[in-house]
């Protein structure tokens, strides 16, 4: 039996997402910047797709989504974008210290260019520290990038609270929510940039989208040149059934993210009761409360979170982000949370998701309960 717990990692696409692709690889594959009848047809359903994401994140009008090739394009064309187009006035952008890894370099690129990039620390909870924000964010702040839900550890950033802060000192807010869209509401009114993955939300790999907001505009230099589609911000012929399958992913997520949010909230509460009922020194990572119900970041003392992966090969979890999870290198975001480095080195991050089921989690804890023991009793330091 295999169970898959690295929701945070990438989704399955849902089968509906599927078949409404299909049609766009053979039937109807014509250029969506063709103006002939397959052309029209094939620009119908980006159109489509385009309305249906700006209605999950409330977007008002369906422009202000530009389809690009993922939350890693999306962030450095916003964050560079707004860096280029608006530099010559302003060159302080503030960030946080467990941002994604695209948001780091993105930032730390643009130092080397004379932008002053300031990383805000977060508590020990991993909710960025406002009060940092405060007495740093000032009239010289071109932009802050503050993702809504951390990846690693699940928790949900105050984003109301930084966006008030950022439109005092008329700063920019771009805000990573590949994470968030699907699984908690998310309202672009609090952003001027927003972030998305396709495939953290059920649909395909190689598909995101940038919401940038039209009023009032706001203008990004883009990353790359070409014919200027994408309202001239991202050139290039856009990939029809992937534009389709994210569409329909949040045509879905929106129908069903609230009874979903509960059922994964039930299986959150079973998974910590299973595990602090029947091992010690057990830390969960991140906010208990403030966090999405599927992301879920465990230490175990004494045992260290790769050998726990060792040890049972057909539970599918990470040690860490995937983007990082082949170094060796304890996890920044949980040194960040001030983890013990010990304790960061044995930690495992668990995703729950749509397809997940209270047997598979049944399963899973029982593995991980026979897992630590057996490690712990053959460790001379237990």
């Amino acid at each position: 039996m295999v169970v898959y717990l690295d929701y945070q990692s990438t989704t399955p696409c849902d089968k509906r997402v599927l078949e409404a692709m299909l049609p766009y690889f053979s039937e109807n594959f014509g250029n969506p910047h063709s103006t002939h009848l397959l052309g029209i047809k094939a620009n119908e359903a980006v159109e489509i797709a385009r309305q249906q994401i700006a209605s999950l994140i409330k977007a008002e009008d369906p422009r202000e989504i530009i389809f690009t090739s993922g939350a890693t394009e999306s962030n450095n064309l916003a964050i560079k974008g707004v860096a280029h187009y608006y530099g010559s006035k302003k060159k302080k952008i503030i960030t946080s210290v467990i941002e994604h890894k695209c948001v780091l370099e993105a930032c730390r690129s643009l130092s080397a260019e004379g932008y002053e990039i300031v990383f805000a620390p977060v508590l020990s909870n991993g909710i960025v520290d406002l009060d940092f924000l405060k007495n740093t964010i000032d009239d010289n702040t071109l932009l802050v990038s503050i993702m809504m839900v951390n990846n690693e550890i699940g928790t949900i950033q105050p984003v109301a609270e930084i966006s008030e802060l950022c439109r005092n000192h008329h700063a920019f807010f771009h805000c990573d929510a590949s994470q968030a869209v699907g699984k908690i509401p998310v309202d672009v009114k609090y952003f001027d940039l927003m972030s998305m993955s396709g495939h953290k939300i059920y649909g395909p790999k190689g598909i995101g989208a940038l919401y940038i907001r039209m009023n009032p505009r706001i203008r990004l230099t883009p990353l790359f040149m070409g014919g200027g589609q994408e309202r001239g911000v991202r050139s290039g012929t856009l990939a029809v059934p992937l534009c389709v399958g994210i569409g329909k992913a949040c045509e879905i997520a929106a129908q069903e993210m609230n009874s979903e949010y509960t059922r994964l909230l039930e299986l959150k509460n079973y998974f910590i009761d299973r595990i602090f009922s029947n091992l010690t020194k057990v830390y969960l990572n991140g906010d208990r409360e403030k966090r999405i119900p599927g992301c879920l970041n465990f230490s175990f003392e004494g045992v260290e979170g790769e050998g726990m992966m060792l040890g049972m090969p057909e539970i599918c979890v990470s040690s860490g982000s995937a983007c990082t999870s082949a170094s060796l290198e304890p996890s920044y975001v949980l040194k960040a949370i001030s983890i013990r480095e010990d304790l960061a080195h044995c930690s495992l991050r668990i995703g729950l998701g749509r397809y997940t089921s209270k047997e598979e989690v049944t399963y899973a804890t029982d593995k991980i309960i026979s897992v630590v023991n057996r490690l712990r009793s053959m460790s001379p330091l237990w």
